[in-house]
């Protein structure tokens, strides 16, 4: 069965896939998708997955290349064996604190508004973008890190929009006007964090064809004419992580992490009812159920006190990408973590977006598999908010086989010279 096979051809020197992996390198679990691809949808095939040790993650990144390369290697064979084949390509997700996404637009004022856009200047003005978010996030990174040389790269970009003279265009060559106007969101993070992903999947014997920022993966997959018209904020609990995604005006405007999540939940119930830590984890999954027994109190008190320190750096990060607009009122939420009723209920409690620029409370909902539509699961295996994030890096996938227009293209060129 020939299931990949490198057929369509961008620029000349980029493939489509029929066939890939996706892999989510979560703190508590390595998941892999096995998945085809047809006419733009995509069919999982295989699904496999492997818990992480305590060592091997640390706040949503690899800190034991050797050994989370063991795990990915598990998942991967379960997912292999169920599909009956093997990808030889894969897209991985990154998260972290220090990975930033943000869009940066940029305006030129054109010395002759007469003369037609042509591609070289197009070309030149994405370069521009570029360059600015680049030392954009080197600001902000070295801000946070306090070295004042660390090496940032870029993980992915992708075109937001482009406005000649206020009006929007989807390709500017050919048109006049004195201001041109290009926005592009960019995800960069630290080159630690980017060699560890590429590291794991040479060991693994696949090629990287993208890394994606995983809060990325998570606001495209949900391709709904809701979202697209009213925005949308995407939490992603996860287990080391929180990651957030602002989607306005039709595009991502910005993506935030910061280092909280499940984990940190499952500690404190281990430290507070001196139990080890599987077995915190194993009562932290059955009160999430409703199965928890006599234990439920102690949880739901110990969680409490967490969630309300959870919540307030969620508040911190939606105000900061806000950036004194007003948000969305939807927010979706997925990840692992996200199964603790106490998570939608902090977001959905009046107190929390009272002091955030909300035109009305925002309403909560919890994403599932069923909501991303471009991808069906044939294994029935995916079936809760958990498994959100791994389907969002395949529906990645399959996005970079879509036949990209003007502006993509020139972006995809100018990329390649910066990674020169």
């Amino acid at each position: 069965m020939t299931f990949l096979r490198r057929l369509w051809q961008r620029d000349g020197d980029e493939t489509a896939l029929t066939a890939c992996t996706a892999l989510d390198i979560g703190t508590e679990f390595a998941k892999a998708l096995v998945f085809d691809i047809e006419a733009g949808k995509g069919t999982v095939r295989g699904v496999g997955r492997k818990r992480q040790g305590l060592s091997h993650m640390q706040s949503g990144t690899v800190a034991d290349i050797a050994a989370v390369v063991d795990n990915c290697a598990v998942a991967l064979q379960e997912a292999e064996e169920m599909a009956g084949f093997r990808p030889s390509q894969v897209v991985i997700g990154i998260a972290g604190e220090l990975v930033k996404g943000f869009t940066t637009a940029h305006t030129q004022e054109r010395a002759r508004p007469d003369v037609q856009i042509t591609e070289a200047e197009l070309q030149k003005l994405i370069e521009g973008v570029q360059r600015e978010a680049l030392r954009e996030a080197e600001r902000a990174i070295t801000w946070e890190t306090g070295l004042a040389n660390v090496d940032v790269r870029l993980v992915h970009a992708a075109t937001v929009g482009a406005w000649i003279d206020g009006y929007a265009v989807s390709n500017p060559i050919g048109f006049q006007g004195r201001n041109v106007k290009i926005a592009i969101f960019n995800a960069f993070a630290p080159l630690v964090h980017l060699g560890a992903l590429q590291s794991v999947a040479q060991q693994l014997e696949l090629e990287l064809v993208e890394v994606v920022a995983e809060p990325y993966a998570v606001a495209r997959a949900l391709n709904s004419e809701q979202v697209r018209q009213g925005g949308a904020l995407f939490i992603d609990v996860g287990g080391g992580t929180t990651d957030v995604a602002l989607v306005r005006q039709g595009g991502i405007e910005g993506t935030r992490m910061f280092a909280l999540g499940g984990r940190a939940f499952t500690k404190s119930i281990a430290d507070r009812l001196e139990l080890p830590f599987p077995r915190a984890e194993a009562l932290k999954v059955d009160y999430a159920r409703g199965i928890a027994g006599d234990r439920a109190d102690d949880v739901r008190a110990i969680v409490a006190d967490d969630v309300a320190v959870w919540a307030a750096g969620v508040e911190l990060v939606m105000e900061e990408l806000a950036a004194g607009d007003l948000l969305p009122g939807r927010i979706y939420v997925c990840g692992g973590g996200s199964r603790l009723p106490e998570i939608r209920a902090a977001l959905a409690e009046p107190s929390f977006s009272k002091g955030l620029p909300f035109s009305r409370p925002p309403e909560v909902v919890v994403m599932s598999p069923d909501q991303i539509e471009t991808i069906r699961d044939e294994t029935k295996l995916l079936v809760d908010q958990q498994d959100v994030t791994p389907m969002g890096l395949a529906y990645q996938a399959i996005e970079l086989g879509q036949a990209g227009g003007t502006l993509d293209g020139a972006l995809r060129r100018v990329v390649r010279q910066l990674r020169i």
